[in-house]
């Protein structure tokens, strides 16, 4: 049986601004407007925005839903916050993910705490109802109450460096809404009916809840909402941003920014094979350098337990060429062996080589006059270590690159500058 395709709040207003559409978690969503590449780059250099209305979210709350996500997520809310592990406090987040009892991913998420026994676990497009389940299946007579808000919820990012100052004009008490306000924080609630929510009010009347939050590696917001209140936001948003250069933008600019961001992609980069050896290291509980973790969780026996796995690793090419990953690849060694696949290869258009340095179109010491050409870029999974600066080469049907393995893809990025600073 056919499964019907899901629209956003936005649909017909992105259809009627000639957004290229395609399928993707289920919903028909824009690829893009004017191009990939200007979206891309306006999120670099002024801002764009996006509709994530397609995420699903869960709302958990009862004395036992901390229990429940000490059980079933890899974070460890009890540490998990900035260099000295502090608890996740009201108004904070942190990223992680949900395991099966192998130790394979079933999603990432970002957990929410909206009060004490009050939290909100936003999740992939599609997978309200799978991490429900999951949790149902760990709640073991805890306490808990499990609110699924899939297609109840809007969300739109606003990104890039000029977001503070575009949202700056539309909230009704900016100093109230951006003050104290770092990294993976949040104010505001989306529902003013909740207990104790204190929301952030646009001037339009619409409560947000605003998260520093974004999937694109720069400076920006999250914004939850009621959906009856989305179309009326996103055009006051891209109107306060027109004369700044503020973009509509699509999926294929979002999925480019988030890899040159070192961001994996759920059901892709991370998946049904264990979830260890690979970039997202602070995603999981580790006790310092000891090979343990800080608490148990679901997966994590099966994690420590593992004394081989192959390994995930970022890349970085030598100009915008990529390898299609809608294809079977193939990872080469030095000594032209496969040793593994391809799991992710776009192009970063905000980036180019000077002499051996990657540079940013938003890097403070870029050269005069530099104009990127774009780098290709992403991730690898193989089954021998490699070190940052190995060569490899990357492998479709159509070409061979030679690409080499890094810590980091972008640079200069602004998702961590400080509120301050960009208004």
């Amino acid at each position: 049986m056919e499964v019907p395709v899901k629209k956003t709040a936005l649909h017909a207003w992105h259809r009627a601004h000639g957004a290229n559409m395609s399928t993707f978690g289920g919903y028909e969503m824009p690829l893009w407007y004017s191009s990939a590449k200007n979206e891309h780059l306006s999120v670099l250099t002024a801002a764009g925005l996006f509709d994530t209305s397609h995420m699903a979210a869960l709302l958990l709350d009862g004395r036992g839903a901390h229990g429940l996500l000490q059980a079933a997520f890899t974070q460890d809310l009890d540490a998990c916050i900035g260099a000295g592990r502090a608890p996740l406090s009201a108004g904070r987040c942190v990223y992680g993910a949900f395991l099966n009892d192998d130790g394979h991913v079933v999603d990432d998420s970002i957990v929410y705490k909206l009060a004490a026994g009050n939290y909100m676990v936003v999740v992939n497009a599609g997978m309200g109802p799978v991490v429900a389940r999951l949790l149902e299946d760990q709640r073991e007579g805890r306490e808990a109450h499990l609110q699924d808000l899939s297609d109840r919820l809007g969300k739109i990012d606003l990104q890039g460096p000029l977001s503070a100052k575009i949202l700056g004009r539309l909230v009704r008490d900016p100093d109230r809404a951006f003050g104290r306000l770092p990294y993976f924080a949040f104010r505001g609630h989306f529902d003013p009916a909740a207990p104790g929510a204190d929301p952030v009010v646009l001037r339009n009347g619409a409560a947000v809840l605003l998260s520093r939050t974004g999937y694109t590696g720069e400076f920006g917001f999250e914004i939850f909402l009621d959906p009856s209140k989305v179309v009326d936001t996103w055009e006051l948003i891209l109107e306060a941003g027109r004369a700044a250069g503020l973009m509509p933008c699509g999926l294929a600019a979002r999925d480019s920014l988030r890899a040159g961001a070192v961001l994996p992609l759920s059901h892709q980069d991370i998946g049904p094979w264990p979830f260890v050896r690979h970039p997202w290291r602070f995603a999981l509980p580790w006790s310092g350098e000891s090979g343990a973790f800080t608490k148990t969780f679901r997966g994590a026996a099966a994690l420590l337990g593992r004394t081989q796995a192959e390994s995930t690793y970022a890349f970085i090419g030598q100009d915008p060429r990529k390898v299609s990953t809608a294809e079977p690849t193939v990872v080469l060694n030095g000594q032209g062996r496969a040793i593994g696949r391809v799991l992710t290869c776009v192009t970063d258009m905000g980036i180019g080589l000077v002499g051996e340095r990657v540079v940013s179109i938003a890097s403070p010491d870029k050269p005069e006059g530099f104009v990127p050409k774009g780098l290709c870029c992403g991730f690898v999974k193989v089954a021998e270590p490699l070190q940052p600066g190995d060569r490899i080469r990357i492998q479709d049907s159509r070409r061979t690159l030679e690409v080499r393995i890094v810590n980091d893809i972008r640079p200069d990025r602004t998702a961590r500058k400080a509120i301050a600073d960009m208004l």
